[in-house]
Order: structure tokens, then sequence, then C-alpha cells
């Protein structure tokens, strides 16, 4: 699944992730060390004070970190988020935003990642780190 996939979710007007053509997220880079993803702004991404939604940034930088995990996965097995910190570091108002997510720690059943996203300025807006648990294919042996 994972280097299938990995193919489709590059491709312009994918519809193998229905969050990324929801959200308009488009891939840039996806690899085993390294996955960046952007956003465009739009309005909708606004909340009542004025800004981007923290949970806007919040599933950039997940779907980031879980991207770089599934480039790490061997075929057929899935991930899920486990747990998640998020720092907001400067309110987004009016731009898009970028995630470079990282591989920190390749386990063989909890994988770390870690993401820096940016505003269209290359100002840091906030970081964030999880773990991912690594689904086993079913009927197999090790999971």
């Amino acid at each position: 699944m994972p280097t299938a996939y990995l193919e489709a979710v590059r491709k312009p007007g994918q519809a193998v992730n229905p969050l990324f053509a929801f959200l308009g997220i488009s891939v840039q880079e996806i690899g085993p060390e390294r996955v960046v993803l952007q956003v465009p702004f739009r309005p909708e991404f606004i909340q009542g004070a004025g800004a981007v939604a923290g949970g806007i940034v919040a599933a950039l930088a997940d779907e980031a970190m879980a991207h770089v995990v599934l480039a790490n996965l061997e075929h057929e097995e899935k991930t899920a988020t486990i747990e998640m910190t998020m720092r907001y570091f400067r309110p987004v108002l009016s731009s898009g935003l970028c995630a470079t997510a990282t591989l920190v720690n390749k386990g063989r059943r909890i994988i770390s990642a870690e993401a820096l996203v940016t505003d269209d300025a290359g100002r840091l807006v906030g970081k964030a780190g999880g773990s991912f648990f690594v689904i086993a294919p079913s009927g197999s042996k090790t999971g």
C-alpha cells in the first residue's frame, strides 16, 4: 500500500487522499527522511479571532509527519498517529502554510517524526512532534 499510495498522492488532482483534496494540500516532496506539504491560504481557514485556526496548522503537521512515516513502511503496513504535540509561535492571518516533516526515530512498531510549519514568508508558525504506530498486515505473525 505505501508505495502505490505515495506515488498516487503526489499527482495533481489526486483522489487517494480526500483530506488533501478538501484542504487543497499539495505534495512538494515525499521521501523516507523528509516530506514537504503545502496548503494555500483559504478564507474558510479563518476562525472567529481572525487568524487561521490552529487545527488547520496541526492537521497539516500531522499529515506531513504521517507521510514521512508511510515512506518508511513495508508493503501493506499502515500507520496511525498515537500521540502528537503542537507548539504555536505566531498567528497566521492570510498566508499559505508549508509543513516539512523529518524522521526522528524508526523503531519496529513505533516511529517518531517532527514537523516545522512555516508561512509564505518562511516564518516559523509552529512545531509538532508525533509518534506513529506501525500496523502490520492482517495475518502477520509480527503484528
